[in-house]
């Protein structure tokens, strides 16, 4: 059967993520004072990815809640015992750093551009509804997207089977007729395809090394990619 729709992931597919986290907190390190108190921005930055790292996979297991995730990644990053309060007003300022440096690739819109008239289009992501639907509102592209599916709302995440499912129900339509695109080998791809969906891993950075997985260097090639459907004999890599 014929790919009808695609699902997406957003943060690092569509959405540059790794840039505007890195600049959003070498802001928020100038302006709360904490440059000196590294060795380094890169230092900071790289701890900051490992309490993000750390206590997303809390929060993506349903060990903790959106809040009390956001508060352990702060002082985990500080080594401070800080109150839920203090804690919460410390992610709001780096969260205006963030927000200001949010961007969408470059080749996200037109190949959104591109598929409309053949594809329907609906997002899964491992965050909540509040945080992912605000992030396409402010970015211009909500209106691309007839459904927005989240771990955080439903119950479960990216890879397990159920989120992939739970994504296909909300367009109405059977996982082999929906492609899902993701940065993530594994979580995305990977996932996808154990769910019955044909899954395409984004490989921005051209690190190849899974021959299993259809694969993309860039998302002005998923096009020919969806038309080949690469579950049926196609070459799996465009890059």
């Amino acid at each position: 059967m014929a790919i009808r729709a695609v699902l997406w992931d957003i943060d690092d597919t569509i959405f540059d993520y790794a840039t505007a986290d890195r600049a959003g907190m070498r802001r928020h390190l100038r302006d709360e004072g904490l440059t000196g108190a590294f060795s380094g921005v890169e230092q900071a930055l790289a701890r900051w990815q490992e309490a993000t790292a750390e206590h997303w996979a809390r929060f993506s297991a349903g060990e903790v809640s959106w809040d009390v995730q956001r508060r352990d990644r702060v002082r985990t990053f500080l080594g401070v015992p800080l109150g839920d309060e203090e804690a919460d007003a410390w992610f709001e300022r780096y969260l205006a750093h963030y927000e200001a440096a949010w961007a969408l690739f470059p080749d996200t819109v037109p190949v959104l551009d591109l598929l409309a008239g053949d594809y329907r289009h609906g997002v899964l992501s491992n965050s909540s509804l509040h945080n992912q639907d605000r992030k396409l509102r402010v970015l211009g592209v909500r209106d691309r997207f007839e459904a927005v599916v989240c771990a955080a709302d439903i119950g479960v995440s990216k890879p397990e089977a159920a989120a992939f499912h739970a994504a296909c129900d909300a367009l109405g339509l059977a996982p082999r007729e929906v492609a899902y695109v993701g940065d993530q080998p594994d979580i995305d791809a990977r996932g996808a395809a154990d769910a019955g969906l044909l899954g395409v891993w984004l490989d921005r950075l051209g690190l190849g090394g899974r021959p299993e997985l259809p694969r993309i260097t860039a998302l002005d090639q998923l096009p020919a990619l969806l038309r080949a459907d690469t579950r049926f004999g196609a070459p799996d890599s465009f890059g």
